[in-house]
C-alpha cells in the first residue's frame, strides 16, 4: 500500500502562487509515475502534470508555462508550483501515485486539497 498526503492549498487572489506538496508513505520503493489532477465543481477530473522516476513531465495545456511539477525521491515528495493563477484554476487537487509491482500495476489517490483563485 502507498499512503499520499496533499498539503499547501489555500486561498490566494488571482495572478498570485501557491506550492502544493504530496507525500509519500508506504510501499513507495516501485512508485513510477506521480501526477497532480484536479476536479473542480461539476466537471471532471483532469491531469494537471505528471512526472516519472527519470524526471520527465507532462503538462496539460491550460497550465503550461504556469506551473511546475517536481519531485524529490529522496524525500518521497512530490511538488507543484502553481504561479499566474487563474480564477479557473479553482479546483480541489489531487495527488497520484502509480506502482509498478509483481508484473501489475496499482494506483493510488490522496484525500485532495483545496485550492481557491479569486478574481
Amino acid at each position: 500500500q502507498v499512503q499520499l498526503v496533499e498539503s499547501g492549498g489555500g486561498l490566494v487572489q488571482a495572478g498570485g502562487s501557491l506550492k502544493l506538496s504530496c507525500a509519500a508513505s508506504g510501499n513507495i520503493f516501485s512508485i513510477n509515475i506521480m501526477g497532480w489532477y484536479r476536479q473542480a465543481p461539476g466537471k471532471q477530473r483532469e491531469l494537471v502534470a505528471a512526472i516519472n522516476r527519470g524526471g520527465s513531465t507532462n503538462y496539460a495545456d491550460s497550465v503550461k508555462g504556469r506551473f511546475t511539477i517536481s519531485r524529490d525521491n529522496a524525500k518521497n515528495t512530490m511538488y507543484l508550483q502553481m504561479n499566474s493563477l487563474k480564477p479557473e484554476d479553482t479546483a480541489v487537487y489531487y495527488c497520484n501515485a502509480d506502482r509498478y509491482y509483481g508484473s501489475n500495476w496499482y494506483n493510488y489517490w490522496g484525500q485532495g486539497t483545496q485550492v481557491t483563485v479569486s478574481s
